[in-house]
């Protein structure tokens, strides 16, 4: 595990870490004793929150800090996977080094009294307080209105609860905080130079009906006209794949995307509607992205992995949908192409036309739902192969959710699968060479 291929480290080995204090030294003989008194003194409310985040996987308490900080926000799809996928990006590289130094010492864990049993693993660093150190400072960067030192105490008392436990020595946790903190520093350091900061100049192509205009009553400025410029992860840029343009306004291949969404919406049955409603993240919500956290989560609940690999599954999954966010924005700000609430009644068919769900503020094409699903559900078809089947066509519900919704013509959910699945691909081949699969 520690020679796993890292996403913003050079490698597992990048970062030094000294070694645990060596055994029978009057250090060791501290740490002990520091050890056997918060055994000593743990609370029943110390007991709770370590067998509470001994039944979860260790990277899941922050990744519902992320999906409830992107709840709070005005909706930003592109913003929240970008987001996502650094501070799982964090998460996964600051594993990777812990493995590394783990291995490197092997330090035992502590044979006295504990509440479960120990993880296999050498104790030093501690995996859990790595995670914590990487994940509350990436967070307060990325989300300056929560307060950091919030951040910093429930770090500590994650990291802390596992020398309550029995199963950490102290200088296992100190060293796995400052491990993470250093692994954050450049994850910071990358998030500041991707572009996301840059400002908007209000440029346009032309006026409505042919380009996008917010739904009727709105004056809402569009959503991030400049994510499809970010620095990707795995592709080369944005535009690597950028889909042909959809048919222009009025022209017949148009007014055959109108009929066609009049039509489904005209057509629902209920199990369309649930499904128009589940993946409709909309404000207030984790949002598409966030959907497919919690999915994986529920898997994760029923099927554990280690450690390693679950945060390696959400480095996975949040770096294709970050792909996937900065790609169908590239293409939605490319054509800047109208959503169907206003081509559908600047067509003369239907003036006073609704959709099921409400109008999201940016351009139709392509269907941001419909990337962000058909690239995870490639990741996910990948690294659960007997579930292959099942993860592509929960992508695709999610896709044609969209038209069912009345906010997307089907050429979006289309075009916007087949880009999904591209850069889909190209997160499977680098999983298939990060040193995971041998």
């Amino acid at each position: 595990t520690g020679e796993w291929q890292t996403w913003v480290l050079p490698s597992g080995s990048s970062i030094e870490l000294p070694p645990p204090p060596k055994e029978g030294s009057e250090a060791a003989r501290r740490d002990t004793e520091r050890l056997e008194a918060a055994v000593r003194s743990r609370t029943d409310r110390d007991e709770k929150t370590a067998r509470a985040l001994e039944r979860e996987p260790a990277v899941e308490p922050w990744l519902r800090d992320v999906m409830s900080y992107v709840a709070a926000r005005p909706k930003d799809p592109p913003g929240a996977s970008r987001n996502y996928a650094l501070v799982s990006v964090a998460m996964h590289d600051a594993v990777v080094a812990a493995w590394h130094w783990k291995y490197e010492y092997r330090r035992k864990a502590p044979g006295g009294e504990t509440l479960f049993d120990p993880p296999a693993d050498p104790s030093y660093p501690s995996e859990h307080a790595v995670i914590a150190g990487a994940a509350s400072r990436v967070l307060a960067h990325l989300y300056p209105e929560v307060p950091g030192v919030r951040l910093e105490r429930q770090a500590q008392e994650i990291a802390s609860s596992r020398v309550a436990a029995g199963v950490s020595y102290p200088s296992d946790v100190k060293a796995g905080m400052t491990l993470g903190r250093k692994v954050a520093e450049r994850v910071i350091r990358y998030a500041d130079a991707d572009g996301a900061d840059r400002k908007w100049d209000g440029t346009r192509p032309g006026p409505a009906p042919r380009y996008w205009e917010p739904p009727p009553g709105s004056a809402a400025r569009p959503v991030r006209p400049l994510a499809g410029t970010w620095k990707t992860w795995v592709m080369k840029s944005g535009s690597q794949f950028r889909p042909p343009p959809p048919p222009r306004f009025g022209t017949p291949g148009f007014l055959e995307q109108v009929r066609a969404t009049i039509r489904a919406q005209d057509n629902l049955t209920e199990k369309q509607k649930r499904a128009a409603k589940f993946w409709q993240g909309g404000e207030g919500t984790a949002l598409p992205p966030g959907i497919w956290i919690q999915v994986v989560l529920e898997q994760l609940h029923e099927q554990p992995l280690t450690t390693p690999r679950a945060a390696r599954v959400f480095a996975l999954l949040n770096v294709a949908q970050a792909d996937a966010g900065v790609a169908a924005w590239d293409a939605k700000y490319k054509y800047w192409y109208p959503r169907p609430e206003n081509g559908i009644r600047d067509s003369g068919l239907d003036k006073q036309w609704k959709p099921y769900v409400e109008t999201p503020l940016f351009p139709a094409y392509v269907s941001g739902h419909a990337t962000y699903s058909a690239a995870a559900g490639e990741v996910l078809a990948h690294i659960y192969p007997e579930d292959a089947k099942l993860w592509r066509a929960r992508a695709q519900e999610a896709a044609m959710s969209r038209v069912w919704g009345g906010i997307h013509w089907p050429v979006d959910g289309e075009f916007g699968a087949r880009l999904g699945r591209k850069i889909g691909g190209l997160v499977v081949a680098r999983a298939e060479r990060d040193g995971a699969e041998r």
